[in-house]
């Protein structure tokens, strides 16, 4: 299955579920999409459940079917809880970082700054969102890039960054302090699901 690039809002609401975290998709209308959107929501079975505890995590980071089975293959072969090691493996995503830096308003709008070549790790660009990015890794905007008023507008709104990450707006760098702890990360998300769902 290809990554999802239809309405985001649309998907969260049958999800149930802020995929852009904050909210924005569900304060005007918080019910499902389409004509019986505002029926009552049908009991889902076990599975059923499992499997969109697994969605709403793949749409909120933006990865299709095939991307986030490696993933969850990787993280359930490292030391630890598999669940949170996913969730580790997700947030250490160059894509993602970009996001939690402020450079972009989304994860989408971050994939795309990657994509075209905006963005450097430790002084060199790289193009591919789903890089792997080492704790302690310089990201930066590529000198070129520094004026890119997408990238401007997404500083002057940005309000706070995780504690994981650090950002020098005079140097347009920041730094990947650490692997977030699983408190810094989104409560909605029930990760041991996803590995039922894996396991099933």
């Amino acid at each position: 299955m290809a990554r999802y690039t239809g309405p985001i809002y649309k998907k969260a609401r049958r999800l149930n579920f802020s995929v852009l975290e904050n909210g924005k998709e569900l304060a005007k209308r918080p019910y499902a999409p389409g004509a019986h959107g505002t029926d009552r929501r049908r009991k889902l079975s076990e599975y059923g459940i499992q499997l969109q505890e697994k969605q709403k995590v793949r749409f909120m980071y933006g990865l299709n079917e095939k991307q986030f089975e490696k993933v969850f293959e990787k993280a359930s072969k490292m030391k630890g809880i598999a669940g949170e090691n996913l969730l580790k493996l997700l947030e250490s995503r160059l894509d993602n970082l970009v996001y939690r830096m402020g450079l972009a308003n989304t994860r989408r709008g971050a994939r795309q700054l990657v994509n075209h070549g905006h963005i450097t790790v430790n002084g060199r660009k790289v193009n591919i969102p789903s890089f792997q990015v080492k704790v302690g890794s310089t990201i930066a905007v590529k000198e070129q890039s520094l004026e890119h008023p997408a990238i401007k507008a997404a500083l002057e709104a940005n309000i706070s960054r995780p504690a994981f990450v650090e950002f020098d707006s005079k140097k347009m760098a920041g730094t990947y302090l650490r692997l977030p702890d699983r408190s810094e990360l989104n409560q909605e998300i029930n990760e041991s699901l996803i590995v039922e769902y894996y396991n099933r």
